[in-house]
């Protein structure tokens, strides 16, 4: 998630153990036995190297670069040997709809609507035909910035801002379908293809699941609550064994505003209360307005019900939505059992045939909760072959069990039920408190406080591992931590803009599972207390975010870091954000909560890459036989430059920014990063 529009309000207000309490609680019983802080870490130290890599499930992978050195300038870094190019950067057309994109921002909202849309985030590859050198590239768009999408920055006349700008930052949002081919050793957008096309935040999507069709959703866009119009900010992202993508919608709220009364579950997620996040709903009773889209954006109570206002247009969003790459005329869907909040992304467990399907999610908030999806359905492999996967997502997104996770101090978890039977921590049902499983869904963090669960540092993206199954989540950080909230061993900052990566191992039949830590993010410069991840200059980081296996067992970690507000971190102040690997090993050869990256084998963990100047990195998808990587730069402030598709070349002077993939491959054709 970009920092330029994280909710940095604690919305949790309720007082469920934090896990840092928790990891304190069990290092404290350690550091008890053996005498000091450095007592425990230098347990810790004792964690194999299966433990991390170089053992365990994938002795026979190894990564074949050195860590790269730091980098602070308006180009991308790659390691000897690669070669990085620009692939289907903003405004970038797709058919021959849209103009080409204008260096002075003078593009307008019907070419947005047929091009590649603002600051990429989550993204997959999908191959046609199983092929690595042609494929389906489906890219998120999570946000705009409105200063170089218009010529001159947004406008806005007696406090209204103009129906066209609206219309053309609406567009910006949203998710990309392009197909994509390699002829030559170049990637190239194959233009006015069936494949190509847009998902933005006015393109409507059906509402499935227990929220669809209930009163929650009912507009006059929708009178019967089957549908809404638009995605928006789609950050994190998933895939389903079936071959369909799952974009994150996360940070959503800020882009409605309620002037009268708001309600718990408005007030849980963030609904703007004076105005909206970019003011669409000012553009309201524009003459060329049609069917209120912008009014939709004012959800004030006005009229007599849920029909003669839009009252309910916020409800239709905070989900996971499934889209059908393959099929140009599926509708995209939003799948309401899988839960409402500041969703980031969805990471679903190794499916096992006649078991249920687990997918896992963090929402990305300070002390917000990591969340497990099971399906009712048990996995049938013939799935995965079938052409009408909107409806194999029926099958199995629509009907299932959401839980929320439990971390305890033995380094054990249990995943607890948000279902009406669920007991909270008065004793009190979710049933008692909230009612149906549709009014327990539309509310999920506030269902989440009352059974107990607990408050992480930013959950963002999760990803399991290929063989062994072990997942993994990032905390990027959470500079609200307090005094009030305290410190430990898992957080020794009351400021901590670190962050640092957990992961589990569960099985979908049983609701307990054992965690332990990954690694601590710290500058090399660090205290041992605070780099207890014993991380140098050739891999310090901060602020995880961006996660992904890729299917040989390598672990791609990625970064926002920033420039932390004027490059205040550390480790801001040595490097731009980057994208490292790791090769871990199996959970169950791990001793003790971690961290399993620690000062005896923290070498195994190399920096990959390196973006330009302000950027963060996200999104990941590779080739189905490992030559070409794609991840996304997001939000550089000086790149890419105007006469080369060269990523690592920058800038001979100033450019409008444009947020873009990068395809990275090695020089010799051969497999990424080994």
């Amino acid at each position: 998630m970009s920092k330029s529009i994280s909710d940095k309000v604690v919305r949790n207000t309720a007082n469920n153990p934090t896990f840092s309490a928790i990891l304190e609680a069990n290092l404290s019983r350690r550091t008890v036995m053996r005498g000091s802080l450095g007592s425990a870490l230098a347990m810790f130290a004792g964690v194999s190297m299966s433990a991390c890599g170089g053992g365990g499930d994938d002795n026979d992978l190894k990564l074949g670069f050195a860590s790269l050195p730091t980098s602070m300038t308006d180009a991308c870094v790659v390691p000897a040997g690669y070669v990085a190019s620009v692939l289907g950067a903003w405004g970038t057309p797709l058919n021959d709809q849209a103009a080409p994109w204008s260096k002075d921002g003078n593009n307008s909202s019907n070419d947005l609507l047929h091009s590649t849309g603002m600051h990429h985030d989550g993204m997959h590859f999908f191959p046609l035909n199983g092929s690595s050198s042609e494929g389906l590239l489906v890219v998120n768009h999570e946000y705009i910035d409105e200063k170089a999408l218009h010529p001159a920055g947004p406008t806005s006349v007696g406090g209204k801002r103009p129906a066209e700008e609206v219309r053309k930052e609406i567009n910006a949002h949203g998710v990309a379908v392009m197909h994509i081919r390699k002829q030559g050793g170049k990637w190239e957008i194959v233009k006015n293809s069936k494949y190509n096309r847009r998902f933005t935040s006015a393109t409507p999507m059906n509402l499935s699941g227990p929220v669809g069709k209930t009163d929650w959703v009912k507009t006059p866009f929708s009178t019967d609550g089957s549908q809404v119009r638009g995605t928006n900010n789609n950050c994190g992202n998933g895939t389903t064994p079936w071959g369909t993508y799952i974009t994150a919608e996360e940070n959503w709220a800020a882009c409605f505003v309620n002037t009268g009364e708001v309600n718990a579950a408005q007030k849980r997620v963030g609904v703007a209360t004076k105005t909206g996040r970019y003011q669409w709903e000012t553009a309201a009773g524009d003459s060329s307005e049609k069917n209120g889209e912008f009014a939709r954006f004012n959800i004030t109570a006005t009229g007599a019900s849920a029909l003669n206002d839009w009252r309910n247009e916020v409800n239709g969003f905070g989900y996971l939505v499934e889209i059908d790459p393959y099929d140009p005329s599926s509708i995209a869907t939003k799948r309401t059992a899988m839960g409402r909040f500041a969703h980031e992304g969805a990471a679903y467990g190794n499916p096992v045939a006649g078991k249920p399907l687990a997918f896992y999610c963090g929402d990305d908030s300070r002390f917000e909760y990591v969340y497990r999806f099971v399906s009712e359905a048990n996995w049938d492999p013939k799935d995965a072959t079938r052409s009408d996967r909107i409806a194999v997502g029926n099958k199995y997104l629509d009907k299932g069990t959401l839980y929320v996770a439990r971390f305890n101090a033995d380094g054990k978890g249990e995943w607890l039920a948000l279902v009406p039977g669920t007991k909270g921590k008065d004793g009190k049902t979710l049933g008692e408190a909230f009612g149906s499983i549709d009014a327990i869904l539309i509310n999920t963090r506030g269902a989440a406080d009352f059974v107990g669960a607990t408050p992480m540092d930013r959950p963002e993206w999760t990803a399991v591992h290929p063989s062994n199954g072990d997942v993994y989540v990032t905390l990027t950080n959470n500079t609200s931590r307090n005094a009030d909230k305290g410190t430990n061993p898992a957080n020794p900052r009351l400021n901590n803009v670190n962050g640092h990566i957990v992961r589990w191992h569960d099985d979908t039949g049983a609701n307990t599972f054992r965690w332990d830590i990954f690694v601590f993010g710290s500058d090399a410069g660090a205290a041992a207390d605070t780099n207890r991840s014993g991380l140098t200059a050739s891999n310090q980081l901060a602020s995880p975010d961006g996660l992904a296996f890729d299917d040989r067992g390598i672990l791609w970690i990625q970064t926002d870091n920033g420039i932390d507000g004027g490059r205040n971190n550390a480790v801001a102040k040595a490097t731009n954000d980057q994208m490292l690997a790791v090769i871990p090993g199996a959970l169950k050869d791990a001793k003790g909560t971690g961290p399993a990256i620690n000062a005896s084998n923290q070498a195994e963990l190399r920096r990959f890459f390196v973006g330009p100047n302000e950027a963060e990195i996200t999104g990941f998808a590779f080739t189905p036989d490992h030559t070409t990587i794609f991840l996304n730069i997001q939000h550089p402030v000086n790149w890419p430059a105007y006469d080369s598709s060269d990523a690592t070349k920058a800038p001979s002077g100033t450019v409008r920014p444009r947020s873009s993939t990068v395809v990275i491959q090695r020089a010799d054709g051969g497999p990424v990063g080994v």
